[in-house]
């Protein structure tokens, strides 16, 4: 059984990693990597470029193995060796380039590879539970016959993560949701990933714009050159959280700003 449970409050985290580790070759990814993600909370995951944040981040979706350690979801040991095994375990990924096709709609998008036909191409149904789901997420989206061709950035990535929950998962990751967005976009986006978190997933979220992580993150992970150098929350000074990113402050991973106001503990219960 994981040990990872949060120690303030005795919960289970719904997926936590115990010293994960990847070897490309001679070259080390990640080294002896921990992490814990309870529902409902959602965990940025920051550092500088080739710090290691999407390679973890492809262990997690089943793209890659890890060379060494354990993966626990619900308390329970777990092997991914495919995507397909981590979205029927329910962990669900986004990845930067959103993998949507252009000329089809938004139907279509959601659906895709996993299109409703007991007899025949069900679109009725299909139609309604693409409603169903981007109404849940407040998604401002004209039509859901609309082509993915005429939507902004932020409707794009509204999509994408649509799609995601289509299977209902309990984890979502999500590789740089706002990257390339604007002002209103990227408000759009982060008022989605808040959303999605009051429906008690747990989120993972990549991202180097530290503006956009204190806006939604519950807690901050910096991983530094494979391995993890900080645990933080969105009141952390930019000192703290550069310092760790760059390496500057000592001893970094044993240090932590004052929790993020008026939310509990991450994985304690709410007052």
């Amino acid at each position: 059984m994981d040990t990872s449970n949060d120690a303030a409050s005795g919960l289970e985290a719904v997926l936590s990693l115990r010293g994960i580790s990847k070897h490309f070759g001679a070259v080390s990814a990640l080294t002896d990597i921990d992490l814990y993600v309870n529902a409902g909370e959602v965990v940025a995951l920051v550092g500088d470029n080739g710090a290691g944040k999407s390679t973890l981040v492809k262990i997690l979706a089943g793209v890659h193995q890890p060379s060494a350690g354990e993966i626990f979801f619900h308390g329970q040991p777990v092997t991914l060796p495919d995507p397909s095994a981590a979205l029927r375990l329910g962990i669900a990924t986004v990845f930067q380039d959103l993998a949507l096709c252009e000329n089809l709609d938004v139907v279509a998008n959601i659906f895709l590879g996993r299109e409703l036909t007991p007899l025949r191409l069900d679109e009725v149904s299909m139609e309604i539970r693409a409603w169903t789901l981007l109404n849940e997420l407040s998604a401002r989206i004209p039509s859901v016959r609309e082509p993915v061709a005429a939507l902004s950035g932020g409707q794009r990535q509204t999509v994408a993560i649509a799609r995601s929950l289509l299977l209902e998962p309990t984890v979502i990751l999500l590789d740089e949701p706002t990257a390339a967005l604007g002002v209103a976009q990227t408000a759009e986006v982060l008022d989605l990933i808040d959303r999605v978190r009051d429906r008690g997933l747990g989120v993972v979220m990549i991202s180097h714009n530290m503006e956009d992580v204190r806006a939604v993150a519950d807690r901050i992970v910096v991983l530094r050159l494979g391995r993890n150098n900080g645990i933080f929350y969105p009141d952390a000074s930019n000192q703290e959280l550069v310092g760790a990113i760059t390496g500057a402050s000592e001893n970094a991973v044993t240090r932590r700003a004052g929790r993020r106001a008026g939310r509990a503990e991450p994985g304690a219960p709410n007052p």
